[in-house]
């Protein structure tokens, strides 16, 4: 008779999966209270490593072309899919839900990503525009990427609350340094191993497991972090004061349905900035 092999959960950071630094974890137990798994439980060091990976990985994000970042985001789509079973018995486990239920909730994370996909390389053809302007002068309006995002994925959703959380900030070039539900965070970590072998670079997306009130303060008030999404904490108020020290963009809590297959284009731009350029026109 062989011992069973369980699984071990760790965070996600630079493309690798190291335990937290402080060596904590905390218990998951599934919708019956009964023990399914420990997970690592980010401290503050952990966060700041993630930013710091965030930082090293966007610019090189950033500069890939949005057809290639879109092939990269349906790639994310085909490994989600190949990997249903998996996410279906850890969703049931966590939350109760019927199989029905669970494998619906794939289906929408799997299909946010192939509608994220697509608009990798539409952006700029619906948001960006060429101005008019009384000169003789092109005046051209251009989105670029904000940077490093900071975010909370929602409490009380176990895959597609997370997935709508990271593809937003991702498709137009952005980095994410994502913290997931406390309570149902095994798909997230699972998920970290979809990204790690989906050809995503290391570093634009990190995960950390633990508790987002204790990991908030110190993501919204770090100085090398461009934007933060609120949606998963319980002190947005608070967090928004930090964020305000270094002007960063903020994301409030209900400001877009995370329970769908498809997202808001003006989610996506949240986490852009618009760039204007003034150009002469010649003889």
């Amino acid at each position: 008779m062989r011992l069973e092999v369980k699984k071990t959960y760790k965070l996600f950071i630079g493309g690798k999966f190291p335990r937290s630094e402080s060596g904590r974890v905390y218990k998951v137990t599934d919708h019956k209270g009964e023990l399914l798994a420990n997970v690592a439980k980010a401290s503050r060091k952990d966060s700041r490593d993630a930013v710091v990976a965030a930082r090293a990985a966007q610019s090189g994000w950033a500069g890939a072309t949005a057809y290639n970042r879109g092939q990269i985001l349906y790639r994310i789509a085909e490994m989600l899919e190949g990997r249903r079973e998996q996410f279906v018995e850890e969703i049931r486990a966590l939350t109760g839900k019927t199989d029905k239920q669970a494998n619906l909730e794939v289906d929408q994370a799997i299909d946010s990503f192939v509608w994220h996909a697509g608009w990798t390389d539409k952006i700029e053809s619906v948001a960006g525009n060429m101005n008019p302007v009384a000169g003789p002068f092109f005046n051209i309006s251009t989105n670029q990427p904000t940077g490093v995002v900071a975010a909370f994925a929602p409490q009380d959703s176990a895959l597609v609350g997370l997935v709508n959380t990271i593809a937003p900030a991702i498709v137009s070039g952005n980095s994410i340094v994502v913290v997931s539900s406390e309570r149902l965070p095994l798909p997230a970590s699972t998920f970290a191993e979809v990204l790690e072998t989906s050809d995503l670079p290391g570093g634009v997306v990190n995960i950390l497991t633990g508790n987002a009130a204790e990991l908030g303060s110190w993501l919204a008030s770090h100085l090398d972090v461009n934007a933060v999404d609120l949606e998963g904490t319980s002190n947005a108020a608070e967090l928004e004061i930090l964020a305000a020290e270094n002007l960063k963009r903020v994301i409030r809590p209900g400001s877009y349905s995370r329970q769908t297959a498809t997202g808001s284009l003006q989610h996506i731009l949240d986490f852009m900035e618009l760039k204007t350029v003034w150009h002469p026109k010649g003889d």
